[in-house]
């Protein structure tokens, strides 16, 4: 509230017989604010690396390669069909990627892979292929455009192993009232490519 002889200005408006000073910002702050706002412009053309004038994208790029080189084993996109063949074989990480399945893919897949919003997982059509290597991609990648994530962001390498395993051994199971088939029938099938001879297992990704 206001004293008596006090002559500071006192702000226009009143709320329930109460008053307010017109008290300035004091200039420190002013000055302070002031730098920030001319900053923005020098940190959004050129953050962090400023003395060399990196820009964002050129930033990032320099950071993935050091990445990729520092890890040449890390994504879980590289593997290869004889290291499929050797993990789809594996009843442990069928068993690993059922865990999987059930907490990520059920919502769209149904517990029996049959299908509800994604695709059935058990015919011999494939939208996107039907081998090991290809369902390993579709997993790892996504597809975005029709709602799948790109699980390899999500999930470790070795789960997307485990779950494409799963996914294979789900071929031919022959769920109850499972969706109508989506894609295109494919002769290299999961179950015949799971069970083609592979060379001798190899570490995975």
């Amino acid at each position: 509230m206001t004293k008596a002889g006090d002559d500071r200005p006192i702000m226009d408006h009143e709320y329930d017989g109460i008053k307010e000073y017109d008290n300035p910002m004091p200039r420190w702050w002013l000055l302070l604010f002031l730098v920030t706002i001319l900053l923005v412009p020098v940190y959004y053309f050129a953050p962090g690396d400023i003395g060399h004038g990196a820009k964002k994208e050129a930033m990032y790029q320099k950071e993935m390669a050091a990445f990729k080189a520092a890890h040449p084993d890390a994504g879980g996109g590289t593997v290869t069909p004889e290291q499929m063949a050797a993990i789809v074989a594996d009843k442990a990480e069928v068993e690993k990627g059922k865990a999987l399945f059930a907490v990520n893919c059920v919502s769209c897949h149904r517990a029996d892979g049959g299908g509800l919003i994604g695709p059935n997982l058990t015919d011999d059509y494939w939208i996107h292929g039907g081998t090991p290597v290809e369902i390993h991609t579709t997993i790892d990648q996504g597809v975005l455009a029709k709602g799948m994530p790109n699980w390899g962001k999500i999930l470790k390498p070795d789960q997307i192993n485990s779950l494409t395993a799963y996914v294979v051994s789900l071929h031919g199971s022959n769920p109850a009232n499972p969706k109508a088939p989506d894609g295109v029938l494919v002769a290299a099938t999961p179950a015949a490519a799971a069970s083609a001879p592979a060379a001798a297992p190899a570490k995975t990704p």
